[in-house]
């Protein structure tokens, strides 16, 4: 039965209706992993260090299409709210449109200057090539990439979430099949892994813009707009802490891999690699329920309904909680088997990949009340507050940490940084809450 942004949500229609967003921001983290799987067993540990060395960058250039999905997700959902269907869905073509064209622009700045990234970023001489490599062939599918990431906010403001959710599952099963056909089969190496990717990215892209391109039965259609400029920088600057979000953790990665290389060499970089692919999936989760309900609290501010903004924010809370107990725990219990998948090869790098792992663990006590916390003023149309918290989460706390924590405990105290930034934003995030309570009445 389909479930309308206008109604009652309680915790069973809450989690109904986020469960397909989840779904759909796990599959789309698990593409890396994938890649990174196949890599590091078939083709050997520097080329899979070298594939993580770059992609924060890589994911740098995506992370437009979260800005334009979330922030003009956010306006068209208010827009939909005020009973505006005629404005929505121009609003809807513009950034779709708006977004096509720079992903072409910054596909073709990334191919012009892949080099000097590289080479600025400090890679090794035994991986820059591999950085290059895989670099080359990932921007081939760069505008399919932004468009992926819009459609997943999209699709769920559209009230299409599940067809959102299987166009991402697509992408996703095509990805797994197609590394293990071009990297284990035709052992094509680390090329292998960048084709499987871009060609799963162009699925996840180019398909949902047929679909909207056509006669559908969701909300939104795309079609002839008209220019709105206000609209465009509200959208942006609504989109700004989800874009931050995504260039600080690629900025922070860079760096930790700076740091890793320096104090441990390759064996550090690729420890960390092995963190931050189960950090992605585990962290989607929150994404993908703060993606989720980013549409309603959009659409019940625009309807001017308290009392159910009020509902949401308690019920998420409570749910945030629940699910950060429960990933500590399973984090905790998974460290050794998903070490042993990834670095079992090598028993040096397993056993500092299984220490860090029961360090970074404690990360996601406390993660998602931030991630929320931002979404949730992103939806309310509030862009600073909602930046503001990315930017000290994601950059400016961890950032601190990674550089300050190692002078005292070595090698553990990168592993520990992440954690120490995660509190400090759960406690901003509260003082940005309690602050605006009375202004947008939910609570």
């Amino acid at each position: 039965m389909r479930i309308h942004l206008f109604e009652h949500f309680t915790y069973k229609k809450l989690l109904k209706f986020t469960l397909p967003s989840i779904v759909m921001m796990i599959f789309t983290s698990i593409y890396g992993v994938v890649d990174g799987y196949f890599v590091s067993n078939y083709v050997g540990p520097t080329p899979f260090a070298a594939l993580n060395y770059i992609y924060p960058f890589l994911m740098i250039l995506g992370s437009f299409g979260f800005m334009f999905g979330t922030g003009g997700g956010a306006l068209i959902a208010k827009t939909l709210g005020e009973k505006n269907e005629k404005k929505a869905n121009s609003l809807f073509s513009m950034f779709i449109y708006i977004s096509i064209a720079v992903g072409v622009v910054l596909m073709l700045l990334g191919e012009l200057f892949l080099e000097d990234i590289v080479d600025l970023l400090g890679a090794s001489e035994a991986m820059r090539e591999h950085c290059l490599l895989y670099g080359r062939i990932f921007l081939v599918s760069l505008p399919a990439l932004l468009l992926q990431f819009e459609f997943q906010g999209l699709f769920i403001t559209a009230e299409k979430p599940r067809l959102g959710l299987w166009m991402t599952v697509a992408a996703g099963v095509t990805n797994m099949a197609l590394d293990a056909l071009f990297v284990a089969v035709f052992e094509w190496g680390l090329a292998g892994a960048a084709w499987a990717t871009a060609i799963s990215q162009m699925i996840g892209g180019y398909i949902p813009l047929i679909y909207f391109g056509l006669p559908n039965s969701s909300l939104l259609r795309l079609g002839r707009f008209s220019f709105d400029s206000k609209s465009l920088v509200k959208g942006i600057t609504n989109g700004s802490s989800e874009l931050m979000t995504n260039v600080s953790m690629s900025a922070v990665n860079m760096l930790y891999n700076y740091q890793l290389l320096r104090i441990a060499g390759e064996n550090g970089v690729a420890a960390y690699c092995v963190l931050m692919y189960v950090n992605m999936i585990f962290l989607a989760a929150y994404i993908g329920y703060s993606v989720g309900t980013a549409p309603i609290i959009g659409y019940h501010y625009g309807a001017k309904n308290s009392d159910e903004l009020k509902s949401l924010l308690k019920k998420s809370i409570r749910l945030v909680g629940v699910c950060s107990v429960g990933m500590l725990l399973l984090s905790l219990l998974l460290a050794r088997p998903l070490s042993v998948i990834f670095v079992g090869y090598d028993a040096e790098l397993l056993a500092i990949t299984e220490n860090a792992f029961r360090i970074f663990s404690f990360s996601f006590l406390f993660a998602g009340f931030a991630i929320f916390g931002s979404s949730f003023f992103t939806a309310l149309n509030n862009g600073p507050v909602s930046a503001a918290i990315s930017f000290l989460r994601t950059l400016v706390f961890q950032i601190a940490a990674v550089l300050l924590l190692p002078m005292l405990w070595g090698i553990d105290g990168i592993w520990w940084s992440i954690s120490f930034a995660e509190i400090m934003a759960v406690a901003v995030t509260a003082v940005f809450v309690v602050a605006n309570r009375r202004k947008y009445q939910y609570y």
